[in-house]
């Protein structure tokens, strides 16, 4: 059974940093191209990055210019490292995997992703 699991999110000031990890199990993240996203309340889910299988190809939706995606594929997870978090970074975080094209492309969009994750809360408040 294809699973995702999130973790690393929390609550953190503005300025600072976290990093929020995609475990996989029952299938190789490496095959796949990998995506986060984040939803905030009364928003809709948007694009975060991606990530492309072996290659490491990456893409971030605007304004991301402070996240970096990457990947281990040792351990069979994706990360997320968030700097100089904002207030408006706040949101539930999920990592989703695209088995069907693997690709990772502008725009980050949510119908290519086939397999999600539960999500991890990020809240961004002094």
């Amino acid at each position: 059974q294809l699973q995702l699991v999130e973790s690393g999110g929390g609550l953190v000031q503005p300025g600072g940093s976290l990093r929020l990890s995609c475990a996989a199990s029952g299938f190789t993240l490496d095959y796949y191209a990998i995506g986060w996203f984040r939803q905030a309340p009364g928003k809709e889910r948007e694009g975060v990055a991606c990530i492309r299988y072996s290659r490491s190809n990456t893409n971030y939706s605007d304004s991301m210019g402070h996240f970096t995606i990457s990947r281990d594929n040792a351990k069979n997870t994706v990360y997320l490292q968030m700097n100089n978090l904002k207030p408006e970074d706040t949101a539930l975080y999920y990592c989703a995997a695209n088995t069907m094209r693997s690709v990772c492309i502008i725009p980050i969009a949510r119908h290519e992703y086939d397999y999600w994750g539960q999500g991890t809360q990020v809240t961004v408040s002094s």
